[in-house]
């Protein structure tokens, strides 16, 4: 069920003194014939509907406290269709939308909250909470502002004010002394003079070459919440950038007739489950290639463990293990999510540095026999874009808002068909004749994405054509979704699932080491 339109297209919310006023898109406040338009409407509801859509809504919120955030949506939906001119219908639905990392949808409907009821002060936090996940922080910082003085002595709006106000302020410092120049960080190391300590009983490099003995004894480190040498790490770090440097943004890779390939999707730091899969799989090897499909870290608390394990196996097998760039491989990401937070507790500031030059050289897609296209997010808002514009993009930088590498990073498909604005807030949703004509255009099947939780952990639309697979089960320790991923043979590529439950890990919860303005959500 939709909900009616009840306000102007482009409408959002001004300080007027120290009140929000409704604006226009040109920021004049709203018109009071417009104010009374919407009251009428509100009066125009009959009681009867009013009074289900409330019983509606407080399913919908038992649902929410449940954790089952899609079928909260969908009651809240359905109280909205009955009773439109309720803010914390719209209040609620923009924070289960938050939960499930629709931020696009949370940010219209916390600003439709708005345009309903100035003064409901849940709307800034949960309008804020999009744009902080969207990076858009000093649109963030209005809304803290807007709560700030409207309740002056509230601590919690103020504390969360000053943290936005902090991430600004760091980023226009960071900018200003910025230097244009093509110097790395793995240029200022000096490995050879890095001692390792005589106490340390992890895994050795071998003349500084990764192994088969290595990775098995780092994976076994790992499991046992032990670290890596930092000489180690930086090694890895310095010689997977030279081996993803040399290659071009579009992979392609040629499976033999009769053998076996292994696509994966978002692992997300559950480095338990990662090793799960190689349980069920076996291990990555020259017989048993794989493809693991963007966002290696964040959210989950095993980032490091997770990277580096992959790492490992990309130096050990270059020609049989391949890494796709996720939105979740980008500075902006980390910060927020957790990664950066975690490789500064566990390693130094500056190893954060050298990963966002190693992720900014990460390919973007992979095409499997020249005729199935694996990458991390979808298809494009353009529909002549070709292989070779793939294999052209330029993607040694942090990702753009739009284009072919956000929306190979960032856009999802859509059961209608054509396009629409994106759910994220960021890239585009394509619809089965998106598809269609794509993969027409360029000879394919079909093409695989991840980038989203499915609950049997892959989903097959657009009449088998967009497949997919998502690997990390149970994400986030609360969505009580399985694992998933796809093996194929070469001779037909048809592709076959595997799904997982969740496995224990140690008692790390789930965004451990994310910024502190996640309390939002």
């Amino acid at each position: 069920m939709t909900y009616k339109s009840y306000l102007p297209l482009g409408t959002r919310q001004c300080m007027v003194g120290n009140k929000m006023s409704n604006c226009n898109s040109s920021g004049d406040t709203m018109e009071k014939s417009e104010e009374n338009d919407i009251k009428n409407n509100i009066d125009a509801v009959n009681e009867d509907d009013k009074k289900k859509a409330e019983e509606i809504k407080e399913k919908a919120n038992s649902y929410f406290k449940k954790e089952d955030y899609n079928q909260a949506i969908a009651f809240y939906t359905e109280a909205i269709g009955l009773n439109p001119y309720v803010a914390a219908y719209y209040g609620n639905r923009s924070f289960a939308y938050l939960k499930i990392e629709l931020y696009g949808y949370a940010l219209e409907d916390a600003t439709k909250a708005l345009a309903l009821d100035r003064n409901y002060i849940k709307a800034y936090y949960r309008r804020a909470s999009a744009n902080m996940a969207l990076g858009k922080f000093k649109l963030a910082l209005k809304d803290f502002d807007a709560v700030v003085k409207v309740k002056p002595n509230d601590k919690d709006a103020r504390s969360k004010f000053t943290e936005c106000n902090k991430i600004i302020k760091r980023m226009a410092f960071e900018k200003a002394i910025a230097v244009d120049d093509t110097s790395s960080i793995a240029d200022t190391l000096d490995l050879d003079h890095m001692d390792i300590e005589d106490e340390y009983s992890g895994p050795h490099l071998i003349d500084g070459m990764v192994t088969e003995t290595f990775v098995t004894e780092l994976m076994e480190t790992f499991k046992h919440q032990k670290k890596i040498h930092k000489k180690h790490a930086y090694q890895i770090l310095i010689d997977v950038k030279k081996l993803f440097m040399d290659q071009p943004s579009m992979i392609d890779i040629t499976v033999p007739a009769g053998k076996k390939f292994t696509v994966c999707g978002d692992i997300h730091g559950q480095f338990y489950d990662l090793m799960n899969i190689f349980k069920l799989n076996g291990l990555p090897s020259e017989d048993n290639p794989y493809l693991f499909n963007g966002d290696f870290v964040d959210r989950g608390s095993f980032s490091v463990e997770c990277i580096f394990t992959l790492f490992s196996f990309k130096l050990l097998y270059p020609d049989h293990f391949f890494m796709s760039r996720g939105n979740h491989e980008s500075a902006l990401m980390n910060q927020m999510y957790g990664f950066e937070g975690e490789v500064k507790s566990k390693f130094t500031s500056q190893m954060c540095s050298l990963f966002t030059e190693v992720f900014n050289w990460l390919p973007l897609s992979h095409c499997i026999n020249g005729k199935v296209l694996v990458m991390h997010g979808g298809l494009f808002s353009e529909d002549t874009v070709t292989l070779d514009d793939l294999r052209k993009v330029d993607r040694n930088h942090q990702p753009p808002d739009s284009g072919i590498m956000c929306e190979l990073l960032w856009s999802d498909p859509q059961p209608q068909n054509g396009r629409s604005t994106s759910k994220r807030g960021v890239g585009v949703q394509f619809g089965p004749d998106v598809t269609e004509n794509f993969i027409k255009l360029n000879n394919l099947d079909y093409v695989i994405r991840s980038h989203e939780v499915k609950n049997e952990g892959y989903e097959e639309m657009h009449g088998g054509k967009c497949i997919t697979v998502f690997s990390a089960p149970n994400y986030c320790d609360t969505m009580g979704n399985k694992g998933a991923f796809i093996t194929m043979k070469g001779d037909n590529l048809r592709p076959k699932y595997t799904t997982y439950e969740a496995v224990p890990h140690p008692n790390v919860k789930p965004m451990a080491f994310a910024n502190s303005l996640f309390g939002l959500f």
